[in-house]
C-alpha cells in the first residue's frame, strides 16, 4: 500500500512536472481508412471534435521543395567558394581548403544548435522560420558586400582578370555573410527533416512507409537542388559573374521561404518536450548518489504507470541490458519511499533507456566522421585538383567546381536503383521491408568513399604524369574525375541517407531533431577533421626545400599520398564500425495498444477493489 501511494504521488509530480496540465492536455488520436485520407480528432477533456486533413505527402512535398531550394542558394555559395576565397580575396591553396573546412564544419556544427531549440523549446516549425530568416540574411549581406566592395573591377575574380585588394571592412562583412549563411542553414538543416517526418504517423503501416520513403526522396530533393548551383551557377560565378551568383541563391532562398509558409495551417505539429540536457543530466547524478546500491530487476524498477511519462509528450522506452549501471539511477531504496520523488535521485526507466540510447548512438555515429572526411574533399581539394587539369571540351571552359554535377547525378541515379530495384531484391533474400538495414547501408558507403578516395589518388598520379613543363595545368582532362565524383555520389546514397534514417528511428522521441542533427555533425567534425589532417600533413611534409604533399603549386606536390593516406584511415575506420554495428541494439518503444492495455487493467483493479 505503501509503495502504491509513493507511486500515485510520483504520478502527481510528474504531472506537476510537465506543467501541470494532464488533465487539460490536447490527446490526438487518428483515424485510417484506406479509401479516404487521413483525418485527425482532438480529444479534450472527453470531447471529441473533427479536424481537417493534416500532414500526409501533400504537405511533406512542400518541404521536399523548401529543401531543394533551400540547398540550391546554400551551394550557390559553399561549392565555388574555394575558388572565390583564392580569386577574388587571393588565398594561397591550403589556406582556402582549411576555411572552406572550418566554414563547412561551422554549417553543420549549427545543426546541434538547431536541434536543441527545436526539441527543448521552439518546436519544429518556429526553429525553421527564424533559421531560414536568419539564411536569407546572410545571403542578402553577401550579394551586396560582394558587388559593392570586393568585386572591383567588374568581372573580375574569373582566374585571368585580378581583383583590387579588399578592404578590411569588405573582408570582415564578408566573413560575417557566410557565417550568417552557415548558421541560417545549419540549424535549418535536421530541424525541417525532422519536421517531414512528422507528416507521417508510424502507427498507420502505409504512413510508416512512407516516412522511409520521405529520408531517400529529401536526400533526392537537395541533390535536385544542388545540381543547378553546382552546373549553370557554377559557370557564371567562375567567369567572374559572382555579384549574380550571389543573387540567384538569395531568391532562392526567399522562394524556399515562402513556400515553408504556405504550409502553416496544414503541417502537423510536434510539441517540444523540454530540454533533454537536465533529463540526462539526473540519470548520471543519481546513478552516482547510489554508486553503492546493486541495480534492481527490470521488475522492479521504477517507471510511473498507463500512459504517464516522466518526458511529457513521449512513449515509454522499454529496458535495455545495455549499460546496467545506469540502472540504479532507477532503482527505488529506502529514502526514496519516505520522501517525494526527487528526479536527481530517482529516474523512470524511460528517462534512464534515453540516456542509454544516446550513450548506444556515439559509438556510431563517431565511425562516420572519417566518411565525412571524404565528402568534404569535394568542396576542397578535389576543386583545386580539376583547377590545374585540362578542362576545356572545344572553345569552352568547364569550371573546376562543375564536376561536382557528376557526383549529384551519381546519387539521383543510384537512389532511383536503391529505391526501385535494390529494395524490393534485397528484401526477398533477408525479409526486411526496407531491403537493406540502416546500419549495413551505412558500412556499404564507407566501403564505396574508400574506394573513392583510391579514384582520387590514382587520378592524382596521372595528372602528374601529363604536367606541361612551365605550365600551371596538366594536359590530362578533367574528365577524369568523374569516377572519384560518381564513387562519392553512391557512397552518399547509402550513408547519408542511412544515417538520416538511423538517428531519426533510433532517438527517442524526446530528442528526434537531436537524432536528425547527428549527420550534420558528423560532416561538420569532418571537415574539422580535414582540416587538421591537412594543417599536420603540410608541417610534416613541407620541412626544409620540399614543397610538401598540398603546396602551392600542386605540380610539385603529392596531393595523391594524401587521399591515399584518407583511404588507408578510411579502412580502419571500417574495421571499427563493423564491430560498433555489431554491438549496437535497436531502441524497443512502447506502442499505444501496450498503454491501452495497461490502462485497462488499472480500471479492472479499480472495479473489483470496489465494494
Amino acid at each position: 500500500m505503501e509503495l502504491r501511494n509513493f507511486d500515485m504521488e510520483a504520478q502527481q509530480k510528474a504531472r506537476e512536472d510537465n506543467g501541470g496540465n494532464s488533465e487539460g492536455r490536447f490527446h490526438v488520436t487518428e483515424s485510417y481508412d484506406n479509401n479516404k485520407e487521413n483525418t485527425s480528432s482532438i480529444k479534450l477533456e472527453g470531447i471529441l471534435t473533427k479536424k481537417a486533413s493534416i500532414g500526409g505527402w501533400k504537405w511533406a512535398s512542400l518541404l521536399l521543395a523548401n529543401q531543394g531550394l533551400a540547398t540550391l542558394a546554400f551551394f550557390g555559395v559553399g561549392v565555388n567558394l574555394v575558388l572565390f576565397l583564392t580569386r577574388v580575396l587571393e588565398q594561397g591553396n591550403a589556406s582556402a581548403a582549411n576555411n572552406v573546412s572550418k566554414w563547412t564544419g561551422t554549417v553543420y556544427l549549427c545543426s546541434l544548435i538547431g536541434a536543441f531549440l527545436s526539441d527543448s523549446y521552439w518546436g519544429r516549425y518556429l526553429t525553421c522560420t527564424i533559421f531560414q530568416l536568419i539564411f536569407v540574411l546572410g545571403l542578402v549581406l553577401l550579394s551586396v558586400t560582394s558587388g559593392v566592395f570586393l568585386i572591383t573591377p567588374d568581372g573580375c575574380g574569373d582566374g585571368k582578370l585580378p581583383c583590387m585588394p579588399a578592404s578590411p571592412i569588405g573582408v570582415a562583412i564578408f566573413y560575417l555573410s557566410i557565417y550568417l549563411i552557415a548558421f541560417g542553414y545549419g540549424g535549418h538543416q535536421p530541424t525541417i527533416a525532422t519536421l517531414g517526418a512528422d507528416q507521417f504517423d508510424e502507427a498507420n503501416p502505409k504512413e510508416k512507409n512512407s516516412k522511409a520513403a520521405f529520408f531517400c526522396y529529401f536526400y533526392f530533393a537537395l541533390n535536385v537542388g544542388s545540381l543547378f548551383s553546382n552546373t549553370i551557377l557554377v559557370y557564371y560565378e567562375d567567369t567572374g559573374k559572382w555579384t549574380l551568383g550571389f543573387l540567384v541563391s538569395t531568391g532562392s532562398a526567399t522562394v524556399a521561404l515562402l513556400l515553408f509558409l504556405a504550409g502553416t495551417k496544414k503541417y502537423r505539429y510536434v510539441k517540444p518536450c523540454g530540454n533533454p540536457l537536465p533529463r540526462i543530466a539526473q540519470v548520471f547524478v543519481a546513478t552516482a548518489r547510489k554508486w553503492d546500491v546493486v541495480p534492481a530487476k527490470e521488475g522492479d524498477l521504477y517507471e510511473l504507470e498507463g500512459s504517464e511519462s516522466a518526458i511529457k509528450g513521449t512513449r515509454k522506452i522499454r529496458h535495455s541490458n545495455e549499460f546496467i549501471c545506469l540502472d540504479k539511477a532507477a532503482t527505488i531504496v529506502e529514502s526514496d519511499v519516505s520522501s517525494p520523488t526527487n528526479p536527481w535521485r530517482l529516474c523512470t526507466v524511460s528517462q534512464v533507456e534515453e540516456a542509454k540510447c544516446v550513450l548506444k548512438m556515439i559509438p556510431v555515429w563517431l565511425c562516420t566522421i572519417i566518411y565525412s572526411v571524404v565528402f568534404t574533399q569535394m568542396a576542397s581539394l578535389f576543386v583545386e585538383q580539376g583547377d590545374v587539369m585540362n578542362s576545356m571540351i572545344g572553345r569552352f571552359h568547364l569550371p573546376a567546381a562543375s564536376m561536382s554535377a557528376f557526383d549529384i547525378c551519381s546519387v539521383l541515379i543510384c537512389t532511383g536503383i536503391y529505391r526501385q530495384i535494390l529494395v524490393p531484391l534485397a528484401g526477398r533474400l533477408t525479409g526486411n521491408l526496407k531491403g537493406l538495414t540502416e546500419l549495413q547501408r551505412m558500412g556499404i558507403g564507407l566501403v564505396i568513399g574508400m574506394l573513392a578516395m583510391l579514384a582520387a589518388g590514382t587520378t592524382e598520379i596521372a595528372r602528374l604524369r601529363h604536367v606541361v613543363p612551365g605550365e600551371k595545368s596538366s594536359s590530362l582532362s578533367i574528365f577524369w574525375q568523374v569516377p572519384q565524383y560518381m564513387l562519392v555520389g553512391a557512397s552518399e546514397v547509402f550513408m547519408y541517407v542511412g544515417q538520416l534514417e538511423f538517428f531519426s528511428e533510433q532517438a527517442p522521441d524526446g530528442i528526434k531533431s537531436f537524432g536528425s542533427s547527428l549527420c550534420m555533425a558528423s560532416i561538420s567534425l569532418g571537415n574539422y577533421v580535414s582540416s587538421m589532417l591537412v594543417n599536420m600533413v603540410t608541417r610534416i611534409t613541407a620541412r626544409g626545400d620540399k614543397p610538401g604533399w598540398i603546396p602551392e603549386d600542386l605540380n610539385t606536390g603529392h596531393m595523391d599520398r594524401f587521399y591515399f593516406l584518407i583511404a588507408a584511415l578510411t579502412a580502419f575506420d571500417f574495421m571499427i564500425y563493423l564491430f560498433c554495428a555489431k554491438w549496437y541494439t535497436s531502441i524497443n518503444l512502447e506502442t499505444e495498444e501496450d498503454n491501452r492495455g495497461v490502462d485497462r487493467g488499472h480500471q479492472e483493479e479499480e472495479v473489483l477493489a470496489r465494494p
